[in-house]
């Protein structure tokens, strides 16, 4: 198993970040690997994504998700092994800390070397710069879900 570990300070206010984070559908627009998600209900997910060229479909679950502090998941369906955490941190009044940490189970010779020579640590750390951009250009997140799922 594969396991990545990133973080970026955002220069927007926690709820911002966090709140941005919930609409999954948008994620298409930051996340290079995500080609799209489709939300099920509060807690499904249908993600179809591209890995080294690989592409895969699976469903995921939220396993946990409270407003301005984290959201984790693990995939159910399809042909990827995969969970995750998003945390959100207050560093102050308009910074935020976000840190992703994904295990995933690479499958295939290519997805395996790109996983063995960090590929997979680089583009989930250009992934969070691109949210970066993202989120302060806008300077507001395109919608929110505060729902708390434990």
């Amino acid at each position: 198993m594969a396991r990545i570990t990133e973080s970026i300070d955002v220069n927007v206010p926690v709820s911002t970040a966090y709140n941005q984070w919930t609409q999954f559908e948008s994620f298409p627009q930051f996340l290079s690997f995500v080609e799209s998600v489709t939300q099920g209900d509060d807690e499904t997910t249908l993600w179809k994504v591209s890995v080294a060229g690989v592409e895969h479909e699976f469903s995921a679950k939220i396993t946990e998700q409270h407003p301005d502090e984290r959201v984790a998941w693990n995939s159910i369906t399809g042909d990827v092994n995969h969970a995750g955490v998003v945390t959100f941190h207050r560093l102050d009044d308009n910074t935020t800390r976000v840190t992703v940490q994904l295990d995933w189970e690479p499958e295939g010779f290519r997805e395996k070397v790109g996983a063995a020579i960090g590929w997979d640590d680089h583009a989930v750390k250009k992934d969070l710069k691109k949210f970066k951009e993202f989120i302060e250009s806008r300077g507001a997140e395109t919608g929110a879900w505060r729902g708390d799922i434990s």
